[in-house]
């Protein structure tokens, strides 16, 4: 992972003091030599710039009490500076390095004064010394981490491959969708005045009696399509019988893969070319399937999506590992447990959940 928190910490946090400082800012001649403003779009020259040229120079910036601000200088050659860039992102871009480069220029000039008055001396100093160096230790962690997870070798790809083969499979399918109730029309106002629990149960009779319907019209699609027939007729007829008047969905569906069906529909993989499946019915509505044709991707095909999958469980169980676990203090912070759900029979009761208070 690129240290991108740290570059825009680093541009963001003088960001932030500029606009927070009332104090106009200083005329070009006072701070860092020429660099070219980022957001001017131009671009540099195309000289050669050997790693020892300078090229961040900041005139009036040394903590040497003895020389006089026009001779005093700090000077930033180029590799030092690409170490820096390298450090914070590896393979910065050129913008990015201009950026960097403004930012570093005037970041140079106020930590040179900022020692000069002591202020590193200062416990609010140290306090955030150590903080930044336990982020900057973190993330070069969690960079390590991510190195070592991605080395994947070739025998753990294919055994994983050949553990999860179905998981490789990919079919092309039809699938009939039955809306799960039919839209009904408002019934005519009558001069006579009903109670709301008598509009209530009207109200559940209609849907208990359009879902019944649709659930009869879902078996007689089914027995249609298993005889061969046209499942985009069907789909048509599926979307009328439910009163609705928008274009209904297409019926295929190419390149499917376990993953991308819920749990409910995995059975539409198990069919043999040219079967149909039984009805499938869940909260959203009704789905017969038909299986089109069906192959097995080669592990070539999908090394890559398995390294990438093994590379990342390593790396979040390496994580998990050492970001470990912690106890606070909850009347410190205002945390406040939520009360223990009752145990189903059988079952031990579940700990307690805990609201955690966010500061302001």
């Amino acid at each position: 992972m690129c240290n991108r928190w740290l570059v825009c910490l680093l541009l963001g946090g003088l960001a932030y003091g500029q606009a927070a400082s009332p104090v106009p800012p200083p005329h070009p001649a006072a701070g860092a030599k020429a660099v070219p403003s980022a957001e001017a779009g131009e671009k540099p020259a195309e000289t050669k710039v050997s790693t020892s040229d300078p090229v961040i120079t900041v005139k009036g910036a040394c903590t040497d009490p003895a020389k006089k601000a026009e001779v005093c200088e700090t000077v930033v050659t180029r590799e030092q500076f690409e170490r820096l860039a390298d450090a914070l992102q590896p393979g910065m871009s050129p913008p990015i390095k201009l950026r960097l480069a403004n930012a570093y220029s005037k970041l140079i000039g106020m930590s040179k004064e900022a020692e000069k008055r002591g202020l590193e001396k200062q416990p609010k100093f140290e306090a955030n010394m150590g903080f930044a160096r336990m982020q900057i230790l973190s993330q070069q962690l969690t960079g390590t981490l991510q190195e070592e997870a991605y080395k994947v070798a070739d025998p753990d790809i294919e055994k994983y491959y050949q553990d999860k083969i179905d998981t490789y499979e990919e079919a092309s399918l039809l699938r009939l969708f039955i809306p799960r109730t039919r839209q009904v029309t408002a019934p005519k106002v009558t001069a006579v005045k009903k109670s709301k629990a008598a509009e209530k149960a009207e109200a559940e009779a209609r849907e208990k009696a359009g879902e019944a319907a649709m659930k009869k019209a879902a078996a007689d699609l089914r027995a249609r399509a298993a005889k061969g027939e046209n499942f985009e007729t069907l789909e048509k007829e599926a979307y009328l019988a439910a009163g609705l008047k928008g274009n209904p969905p297409t019926t295929k569906m190419e390149k499917v893969r376990i993953a991308t069906l819920p749990p409910a529909h995995h059975a539409a993989l198990e069919l043999k070319a040219g079967e149909v499946s039984q009805v499938i019915s869940d909260p959203t509505g009704h789905y017969i399937y038909k299986l089109v044709s069906k192959q097995t991707l080669s592990l070539d095909t999908v090394k890559a999506e398995i390294k990438n999958w093994i590379a990342t469980q390593r790396f979040r169980d390496a994580m998990q590992e050492y970001q470990g676990s912690s106890n606070l203090n909850q009347a410190y912070f205002g945390i406040t447990a939520k009360p223990k759900p009752p145990a189903e029979p059988g079952k031990p009761a579940s700990a307690p959940e805990e609201d955690t208070v966010e500061p302001d």
